[in-house]
């Protein structure tokens, strides 16, 4: 197909990632890079997931978010790692006109969904350090399951009107995306439309994403912040900042990335894609490390599982000599 020759968007079959623009030799060190940062997820998410599964100990509010958190790191990651992966080794770096639409469609589902469970897990510390005897009240299995399925539908109303409003526009200069997988900003620049009215659509998604779930996410740290303060106990407040210190990392590296890559004016295209890298990849890595190794509850629950599953091996083991 000539590039040239597209003249509106129902006759485009195809797209082209044009993904980084580094020398061949260092495709495969990159293709390595994204081997090795999609294992650590695939085993972090998957793991943390069992772990929260099969614990009763786990059976808490703030689990069940954690455990949705890795669920949504674990497939937004995929939607993206697998495809840029193949790209690193096709001449062609091609992807389906439907293909870009599912890839764009999952993506903003799970990263607005994220966003607004990572406000919900603030609230959630919120309520369990700043009023702890009513905390088994409030965060009801029924709050919790609320809270977890309206963060999914405002990830998917989101997504249904970032993702029609990109692919009813006109492509007639290029199929070429600068980008390693097809989102709405690298999509647009190659748009021939009068950008004027999605730009003011995806503003006011972002205001309306971002700004109430930051809100929630500083007001519900600002009490907990007073409330630690005030605890006399040392080992107390250590605990409590643990806890949440690493929710504080996590929403900072996402919101850091996503702040650069959707807010700031979209004038550099390489540093776009280090900043996607942050959230598409480095955080769902980050995330069950995070909260695992600075946790004490998942550790043990991590020693049990590995005890039973050494106790049973020895067990095999034993079996077989006896034979």
């Amino acid at each position: 197909m000539d590039d040239r020759g597209t003249s509106n968007h129902s006759e485009v079959t195809d797209f082209i990632l044009v993904g980084f623009r580094v020398y061949l030799e260092l495709h495969i060190l990159l293709f390595l890079l994204f081997l090795l940062v999609y294992a650590m997820i695939l085993l972090g998410n998957v793991g943390m997931m069992v772990i929260i599964m099969t614990d009763p100990q786990l059976n808490t509010p703030m689990y069940f978010f954690l455990g949705n958190l890795s669920f949504v790191d674990l497939f937004y990651s995929s939607v993206i790692a697998p495809k840029a992966m193949i790209n690193f080794w096709s001449e062609s770096k091609s992807i389906s006109f439907a293909g870009c639409v599912t890839q764009l469609f999952l993506f903003a589902l799970f990263i607005v969904t994220e966003g607004f469970l990572l406000a919900v897990m603030a609230y959630d510390r919120f309520i369990a350090i700043c009023n702890p005897l009513l905390y088994t009240v409030q965060m009801s299995t029924r709050l919790c399951v609320q809270l977890v399925a309206g963060s999914y539908f405002c990830g998917c109303i989101s997504s249904v009107l970032v993702t029609s409003m990109t692919f009813t526009l006109s492509f007639c200069a290029s199929r070429a995306i600068d980008h390693f997988y097809c989102d709405y900003r690298p999509i647009q620049r190659i748009s021939c439309s009068d950008l004027y009215i999605p730009n003011v659509v995806s503003f006011f998604l972002c205001s309306i994403i971002i700004l109430p779930t930051i809100i929630v996410i500083i007001v519900s740290y600002i009490y907990i912040v007073s409330t630690v303060l005030k605890i006399r106990s040392t080992e107390g407040r250590e605990k409590a900042f643990s806890t949440c210190s690493s929710h504080l990392g996590v929403v900072s590296v996402l919101y850091g990335a996503i702040t650069f890559m959707y807010v700031i004016p979209d004038r550099f295209p390489e540093l776009s894609k280090v900043a996607s890298l942050c959230y598409t990849l480095v955080t769902p890595m980050l995330n069950p490390l995070i909260y695992s190794l600075r946790n004490k509850d998942v550790k043990e629950a991590l020693r049990k599982i590995l005890g039973k599953k050494l106790f049973l091996f020895n067990s095999v083991l034993t079996e077989n000599r006896i034979k």
